[in-house]
C-alpha cells in the first residue's frame, strides 16, 4: 500500500494557488464566527418612541465584509475545468468522501457533476478552508 509521501500527485491546480483559497476561505469563515454571537447585541427594542432614532447601517457593514468572499468567488470562476474539479476533489477528500488513494475518483465524479455553480457550492460549505488544506495535507501536496 502506498502511503501519501510515496505518492506523486499530478495536480493541475498549484497547491499555492490552493493555499491562497485557504486563506481567503478562513478569513471568510472568521469574520462570520466572529460577527455571530447569540444576536442580541443587535436587537432593537421597539417601544414607542425609538423606531425613530434607530438608524440601520447593515448594507454597509455587509459590502466591506464581502469584499475577501466576492474575490475567492472571483478567483474560483476563473478556473479551467480541471482546476476546479480538482478543488471540489481536494475538499471531497478533506471531508473524508474519499481517501487520499481514491484522488482520481474523486476528480473524476467532481468533473462529472461540474457547472457553472463551483463557486456558490464551494463558498456554501462551512469548513472550506478546513476540508481544502486537509485535502492537501492527505495528498501530500
Amino acid at each position: 500500500m502506498e502511503s501519501k509521501s510515496d505518492r506523486e500527485w499530478d495536480l493541475t491546480i498549484g497547491p499555492d494557488t490552493v493555499r491562497l483559497f485557504i486563506e481567503k476561505a478562513k478569513a471568510i469563515s472568521a469574520a462570520v464566527n466572529d460577527d455571530y454571537f447569540d444576536g442580541a447585541e443587535h436587537e432593537v427594542a421597539i417601544d414607542g418612541e425609538a423606531h425613530e432614532s434607530h438608524a440601520h447601517d447593515g448594507l454597509a457593514e455587509e459590502e466591506s465584509e464581502n469584499l475577501t468572499e466576492e474575490e475567492l468567488r472571483e478567483l474560483i470562476d476563473d478556473l479551467n475545468v480541471d482546476e476546479a474539479a480538482e478543488l471540489v476533489a481536494l475538499v471531497w477528500v478533506g471531508r473524508g468522501d474519499y481517501e487520499a488513494s481514491e484522488w482520481q475518483e474523486a476528480v473524476t465524479e467532481a468533473r462529472r457533476r461540474g457547472n457553472n455553480r463551483t463557486a456558490k457550492y464551494l463558498l456554501g460549505l462551512p469548513m472550506l478552508g478546513d476540508w481544502l488544506e486537509e485535502g492537501l495535507e492527505a495528498i501530500g501536496a
